[in-house]
């Protein structure tokens, strides 16, 4: 309904005759900036189109020429010969460099002392007291793992013994930036110590969190190889924590510039090397791939199995070629395979995480039984597969370089309104937007129906009033949104409105009766959702009640939709408007035979034994006359309309009073007729019979 409303006021305002009926002539225009927008067709937009691509073709083949770009190394065979020399001279500078690293220790001073005297006593108990804190911290958290979730205790206990496990870097590191912050000490030594508490306290805790997510069972897919995996893992690491500290005490104590490239070199290889002994085992790492529901994914998932080699090889091959100065080719393959790979795989199992407590919490029994709960939990998820899926998109586009150039491509002029040209990636944007409010408003919605007005104690039909003005604000909010985001002012609702205005005239009388007695409706109260009502020959209850009509659903799961101008033209019965409690006549006849008063008890027994009978209303036995076969009463009872029809209603008290008549030996007669001939009559036609 609301896609067809947008899609009438965008035609109407299209249209050349509405387009001269809203123009503002020359003569009477007011000052240029308040002459409404006017409406047409780019024209040059297939030039556009063509301009745009040959531009965005031309980058791409920049951008492929620069991929093979060469960055020097820094060093050439005579930094070999150098360091060569230096290491066979080496015996000759022992004296010197001893002497250097005594000139260093005095130069530390008494503070430098204390400061590398207790990172060494840090370093120590780091390795040796770490056992006996993580005993006490277990036996001080056992004791909350009874007001803490079972499922996220094992967590939030590895959590802790991630943190204090790193505990002694990390304070280390806080108490080095406290003095530096303080402190305008700039010594080479000095800042190197900073950057190796920075190491220590990263190595620390990727560490202790590949410890505890491979080893402790917190992952269910490492269960069979986590203690092979942690200890390459942990191997890996450190080899490059230590490589990372190499490199950088090089650049502190200013090596030659030709020496330190090499160094870096090597060290980067060697890492290059160690990574690729990390990734032979081949079923350890694919074991960390979980076993997931979904078909792309088990596609992906075939295919990195059956290549797994030749990705580790290329992977390999190309991080040599990055040590050997094709930095831009390597890193643009890495970008493109294995940055999107991990994307793509770290919002799959967020989303399957996520959808996974959602739905464990729609399967509640507080849950399944409530309408507005299950409708809150499907718009969470709803939510959820839009963000994961439009975020994935835009972040593996970027990643791909496809997102500049498509948004590039989408770019040209379509329609012009005024001086603003309208492109297809506004409308994109416009989309996306008017979305994320369709959903929001949803969710919303959903919650105040499950959580809040129950607690504050709204009728139904109010809250059901109050939510469909919330979804038209929230649309109408986002159809303006959505004009910002297309660079369009709010002045452009006028030639819509005139549009409008001007349809209306000509022939949408209907069309706008309905909408105004949908609004009527709404905020009338007195028809609502969940009503039960009878319109014409239809009885039913009212499940939707939107702008142009109202789904009413009778007790055979029938739709009707009843145009709202019917619901303020005809005479509508509501039996729910005040009470949903009806009085219901149920005739009965009894034989002449019978006792009027035994009849009246039996007959309020049988109402009585029906639960589904509103039981606060007694029922009632009315003698209304004299049959041709029997003496005739009428049963009156009550009923909730909503849980009982009328005819079910009638044949259970039937069905029960006959039961009880035919145990008592109360005779429920049948129409019949007694023929009397006079003896007169007889002697007559005797008379006239031929002898």
């Amino acid at each position: 309904m609301k896609r067809a409303f947008i899609l009438l006021l965008l035609l109407l305002a299209l249209s050349p005759g509405v387009m001269q009926a809203v123009e503002v002539p020359e003569s009477q225009a007011p000052q240029e900036q308040d002459v409404q927008p006017k409406v047409s067709l780019a024209e040059d937009m297939g030039e556009a189109m063509r301009r745009e691509a040959s531009r965005v073709g031309a980058e791409f083949q920049k951008q492929a020429l620069s991929l093979f770009e060469y960055t020097p190394l820094g060093w050439d065979e005579n930094t070999l010969i150098s360091l060569y020399e230096l290491a066979l001279s080496l015996p000759m500078l022992l004296p010197k460099l001893v002497k250097h690293i005594l000139d260093q220790g005095r130069a530390l001073g008494v503070v430098g002392s204390f400061l590398v005297l207790t990172f060494l006593v840090a370093v120590l108990y780091a390795f040796t007291g770490q056992k006996r804190v993580m005993k006490r911290v277990e036996h001080a958290v056992h004791p909350l793992q009874r007001i803490i979730p079972d499922e996220a205790y094992p967590y939030i206990l590895s959590a802790l013994k991630i943190v204090v496990a790193s505990l002694i870097p990390l304070i280390l590191l806080g108490a080095y930036s406290l003095i530096n912050a303080f402190i305008q000490y700039k010594a080479v030594w000095f800042l190197l110590i900073g950057r190796l508490f920075g190491v220590w306290a990263i190595g620390a805790l990727l560490l202790n969190l590949l410890h505890e997510s491979l080893t402790s069972g917190l992952y269910p897919a490492a269960d069979r190889y986590g203690d092979v995996l942690y200890r390459r893992a942990r191997l890996a690491v450190l080899y490059i924590l230590g490589g990372t500290a190499i490199v950088w005490g090089a650049e502190a104590f200013k090596l030659p510039a030709d020496i330190y490239a090499f160094i870096k070199f090597a060290v980067y290889l060697s890492m290059v090397c160690v990574l690729l002994l990390l990734f032979f085992n081949r079923r350890a790492m694919l074991s960390l791939l979980p076993e997931l529901p979904y078909q792309n994914y088990k596609t992906f998932r075939k295919s990195f199995q059956r290549n797994y080699f030749p990705v580790v090889y290329g992977t390999f091959f190309t991080g040599v070629l990055w040590c050997f100065g094709y930095k831009h080719f390597s890193e643009a393959i890495w970008t493109k395979t294995w940055a999107v790979a991990v994307v793509y795989f770290g919002f799959l199992v967020s989303f399957h995480l996520i959808q996974g407590k959602l739905i464990r919490l729609s399967q509640q029994p507080t849950v399944t039984d409530n309408d507005d709960a299950r409708q809150f939990y499907r718009s969470l998820r709803r939510l959820l597969l839009y963000a994961s899926v439009v975020g994935s998109s835009l972040i593996i586009l970027n990643l791909l370089g496809l997102l500049d150039p498509l948004i590039r491509l989408f770019s040209f002029p379509i329609l012009r309104i005024g001086e603003n040209p309208l492109t297809l990636w506004l409308f994109i944007e416009a989309i996306l937007v008017f979305l994320v409010f369709n959903f929001l408003s949803t969710l919303l919605r959903s919650y105040l129906s499950f959580k809040i007005y129950p607690s504050i104690g709204v009728d139904t039909g109010l809250a059901y009033a109050l939510n469909t003005f919330l979804k038209y604000v929230m649309f109408f909010v986002a159809f303006l949104v959505a004009l910002r985001a297309v660079g369009l002012s709010p002045r452009v609702l006028m030639i819509f409105a005139g549009a409008a205005g001007i349809g209306i005239g000509l022939g949408l009388q209907n069309i706008a009766a309905n909408l105004i007695s949908g609004l009527t409706l709404i905020f009338g109260q007195r028809i609502r959702k969940g009503d039960w009502v009878e319109v014409g020959d239809t009885m039913g209850v009212i499940t939707d009640i939107f702008l142009h009509s109202t789904k009413v659903l009778t007790r055979d799961d029938v739709e009707y939709l009843v145009p709202n101008s019917q619901f303020l033209s005809n005479t509508i019965v509501n039996f729910t408007l005040s009470t949903p409690t009806i009085r219901l006549c149920v005739p009965m006849g009894v034989s002449y035979d019978a006792d009027p008063l035994k009849v009246e008890e039996i007959f309020i027994a049988a109402a009585r034994k029906h639960p589904e009978f509103v039981q606060h209303r007694a029922p009632e036995v009315r003698f209304v006359g004299y049959g041709d076969s029997s003496i005739d009463f009428e049963v009156l009872i009550w009923i909730d309309i909503r849980n009982v029809a009328r005819k079910k209603a009638r044949s259970k008290l039937y069905f029960t009073a006959f039961e009880m008549l035919k145990a008592e030996g109360i005779e429920i007669p049948y129409p019949q007729r007694d023929l009397h001939i006079r003896s007169g009559l007889e002697d007559s036609i005797l008379r006239r019979a031929p002898s």
